[in-house]
């Protein structure tokens, strides 16, 4: 099968190359996952955003752009038959897998043990909606440091801000999510497509495309491109001093009227355009300005004058 995942450069500039030793696994190709989808009566709904992956070679590059290591605890988000759960177990020291299918949940360990049983005790499935996970459950099984998913398309973004949130001890992420949100949440100021997600994802560490899969490399194959987004986090430390919440409400504000000069879209955040204007200035940023200027830091300059100012 022609192969349409388009890394090689990226691959390269992460000084990341693929593991050298033998796959102790054996993957999933076309005929396996489609015999287990029948064996278990599963057809891929919409609604769960559910799209396999059915290239070993895909999956393979998806864990060694991630820079996946030895010691790592990989993180997965809607493993789905186990085709990206395969190649993690191959390489990180344990996965937790996050399914919110019960019938997948109950299956993957079991297709694990047939493919891969000497790694078998290397997975903990958890049966749950990702974005009701808690940090705490997340590491229950081991803290993890790597997160590798292919992400629903229509939950991407809130699954992927909610882990991050919630898991903080992830040095690495590399998530495949549709072509449209992996450019905006790599998107930087003054983009056409820079907006919320990209600020968001921003604020926890620096963001660049890995990669663009085709979509004949799935089942069933999606109406869109799929794009892979890395994201190289920052140490707690290192991000902008501001409350969260207070930086997020700034950010979302910003955006809802895009057009609208930051004196104007921030009005009703700060209460009136002249409090807006006097929190704009004391944060030393221009009330004429548009939000699709500026970077984490100065939102985060915003939100902190606000803070102080109230």
């Amino acid at each position: 099968m022609a192969l349409l995942l388009r890394t090689a450069r990226p691959i390269r500039q992460f000084g990341v190359e693929l593991n050298a030793t033998p796959i102790s696994a054996r993957l999933l190709g076309p005929a396996e996952i489609r015999g287990l989808a029948g064996q278990l009566s599963v057809r891929p709904t919409k609604s769960l955003g559910q799209n396999f992956v059915h290239d070993p070679n895909t999956v393979r590059k998806i864990v060694a752009a991630a820079g996946v290591r030895a010691d790592d605890v990989a993180l997965e988000v809607g493993p789905g038959l186990g085709s990206l759960t395969l190649a993690l177990l191959d390489v990180a020291a344990r996965v937790t897998a996050i399914e919110i299918d019960p019938v997948l949940a109950q299956q993957l360990p079991l297709t694990v043990a047939d493919r891969a049983p000497g790694l078998a005790d290397r997975l903990t499935v958890i049966e749950r909606d990702a974005l009701a996970v808690t940090g705490d459950e997340a590491s229950a099984p081991g803290a993890p440091t790597v997160l590798v998913a292919n992400l629903p398309y229509n939950v991407a973004v809130p699954v992927l801000l909610h882990l991050l949130a919630e898991v903080p001890t992830l040095r690495t992420v590399l998530v495949m999510v549709q072509l449209e949100v992996a450019d905006r949440l790599a998107a930087g100021p003054g983009s056409r497509v820079y907006g919320v997600p990209s600020v968001k994802a921003a604020y926890y560490g620096s963001v660049r495309k890995a990669g663009t899969v085709g979509r004949n490399v799935f089942w069933p194959e999606p109406n869109v491109e799929s794009g892979l987004v890395r994201i190289d986090l920052h140490a707690p430390a290192e991000r902008p001093a501001v409350d969260r919440a207070a930086l997020w409400a700034v950010i979302d504000a910003a955006f809802a009227q895009r057009r609208k000069t930051l004196r104007a879209a921030l009005a009703g955040w700060a209460g009136s355009p002249v409090a807006a204007e006097t929190i704009l200035r004391a944060a030393g940023i221009d009330p004429s300005e548009r939000g699709e200027k500026l970077g984490v830091d100065a939102f985060a300059a915003i939100a902190t004058e606000k803070v102080r100012q109230h």
